[in-house]
């Protein structure tokens, strides 16, 4: 006889009318989230429009008491309020209000980040051209930034009028809309409200499997690794956000060492996204007494598993007079995630077997 819960998990098969009301129950979720998205945004840019207001004012044209005063808005804000509150971020705010001194004309379609951008743009008729686009054709924070960054205002202002409306629409190709469930993933949006971001979704089960390995195997090497955090967000000046796997300060050496885990098969494009995290990190995180940062690719594909070391070329005599010293070898590296991979992989298929 068929149990409670095995009877609860059976497959449903729909007829066309409990298809049609899903569908409508459907709309009205996706609806209320952008409400909720839009809401929020509203009040975002509006207090950090006000935010920016009050230091303009405050500060005025007197330079140096405005870098004390950033600083002790930012320690204050920070602790009552949570993230978001950096002096570069203040910094932000006060720019946004000299940008946009009129409250009434802030658009409430367009983002924090949508403003982070805009603010990017120097001449003010290219600038208005962005923002009358990025309203009127309804572009995502991503689209404006790929749009701006391929000069689309100079390729558009070329282009004969009869090709002009296929210029307009390659973005929805290039840089399709986002999926709204996401939507309040924004990290911007979770500093805002202080909520903590989920990072376990960044990551599948069988990458959370190796990351949790990688950290103990790496801490338990005895040789100067310090846990720093994992999926650390690095944000560019555009407002792009990017999450490193696994970071540790290793205080011999006197660096950071950020590593990027990849489950399929490593690619050319791998190993340039794990150069780029190494000069965002230097450019970002790594102070001046810190030695340049160090930068792990590992692969854990089923067919091939790749440990690889990113060094910069300047830096490269420092990696082999120094950094081997103390840190695992590339084989070391692999061996471990194989070994890893394999434990992983059997308890999966064991525990599928149990559940049958």
């Amino acid at each position: 006889m068929m149990d409670e819960h095995n009877r609860s998990i059976q497959p449903i098969t729909l007829n066309g009318l409990s298809a049609a009301i899903y569908q409508g129950i459907r709309a009205t979720l996706a609806e209320a989230r952008a409400k909720v998205y839009s809401a929020v945004n509203s009040a975002m840019v509006e207090a950090y429009w006000d935010i920016g207001r009050q230091i303009e004012e405050a500060v005025g044209d007197r330079a140096e008491y405005g870098k004390g005063l950033l600083a002790y808005l930012s320690q204050g804000l920070t602790e009552e309020f949570g993230k978001g509150f950096t002096v570069a971020n203040l910094r932000n705010m006060r720019q946004f209000y000299r940008l946009f001194p009129n409250r009434y004309a802030l658009r409430s379609e367009l983002s924090w980040t949508h403003y982070r951008l805009l603010m990017r743009i120097e001449n003010d008729d290219r600038r208005e051209f962005y923002i009358r686009e990025c309203v009127e054709s309804g572009w995502t924070s991503r689209q404006l930034d790929r749009q701006i960054n391929s000069f689309f205002y100079e390729r558009l202002l070329a282009t004969q009028k009869s090709g002009k409306e296929s210029v307009r629409n390659e973005i929805y190709k290039l840089e399709p809309n986002s999926e709204p469930a996401n939507i309040l993933k924004d990290p911007y949006i979770l500093e805002f409200l202080d909520l903590k971001q989920n990072k376990d979704y960044h990551e599948s089960e069988l990458e959370q499997g190796l990351i949790d390995h990688l950290q103990e195997f790496l801490l338990e090497l005895g040789k100067g690794f310090s846990f720093v955090a994992r999926q650390k967000r690095i944000t560019t000046e555009s407002g792009e956000h990017y999450y490193i796997d696994l970071v540790f300060y290793n205080y011999f050496l006197k660096c950071f060492i950020v590593i990027d885990l990849k489950a399929g098969k490593l690619t050319y494009q791998d190993i340039g996204q794990i150069d780029f995290y190494v000069r965002l990190f230097n450019d970002k995180v790594k102070q001046t007494d810190d030695n340049p940062t160090i930068g792990i690719v590992l692969c854990a594909g089923k067919d091939e598993t790749v440990a690889k070391y990113s060094v910069l070329a300047d830096n490269e005599n420092l990696f082999a007079s120094k950094y081997k010293l103390y840190l695992p070898t590339e084989d070391e590296l692999k061996r471990e995630l194989e070994r890893e991979r394999d434990i992983i992989e059997r308890q999966q298929l064991l525990g599928g077997e149990s559940g049958e």
